[in-house]
């Protein structure tokens, strides 16, 4: 039998097996590298993207704010002109019952009683005057009792006022606002 020496050419055959197989690992390596990069690109740019979405976003929110701001301050606005047209539809409202009021009050004053203060305050009137004696303001109370638009006179004070007169005296007293009923209300 022949002897044949196959060492060299096994010997080739790894060294062509080893280069082959260290140029496949390059290839794979260069490979991997190529496709870590491309995946960090996609990544950064999917980043990015978001970024202007967000970006985007942040910028309408602060205009929306912006017009929401805006919003609020007209309702505030409004409910001022709201509030504004109630108290003038209320005075204008309360226009002739002030007219009313003022004319009972002179309608009850009794000669010899003269009114120095007015002033009211919700639904009462405080009234300071002064009177000849103290039946001018009995009646006074009896007259400001009987009116349909007053009622419940209370006299707080009394005083002698010697400088208007031997019995003249100075009085304070309330008396609360009172709406007659019209007749739909006492039929109802």
């Amino acid at each position: 039998m022949a002897r044949i020496n196959l060492l060299p050419w096994r010997e080739e055959r790894r060294q062509e097996l080893k280069k082959e197989f260290l140029t496949i690992l390059a290839l794979v390596f260069a490979l991997g590298v190529g496709l870590v990069l491309l995946a960090d690109r996609v990544v950064n740019s999917q980043v990015e993207y978001q970024e202007a979405r967000n970006q985007y976003l942040r910028d309408n929110i602060a205009e929306l704010d912006k017009k929401v701001a805006e919003i609020r301050e007209l309702q505030k606005r409004r409910n001022q002109l709201i509030e504004r047209m109630r108290v003038i539809q209320e005075l204008q409202g309360n226009r002739p019952i002030i007219v009313r009021i003022l004319d009972q009050l002179v309608r009850t004053v009794p000669d010899g009683v003269f009114y120095t203060s007015l002033k009211t305050s919700d639904k009462e009137i405080s009234i300071e005057g002064i009177a000849e004696s103290n039946n001018r303001v009995s009646s006074l109370m009896r007259r400001l009792d009987a009116s349909d638009w007053l009622a419940e006179p209370n006299l707080d004070l009394v005083r002698a006022a010697p400088e208007y007169g031997d019995s003249a005296t100075t009085f304070k007293l309330t008396v609360k606002v009172q709406l007659p009923e019209t007749d739909e209300e006492a039929e109802g």
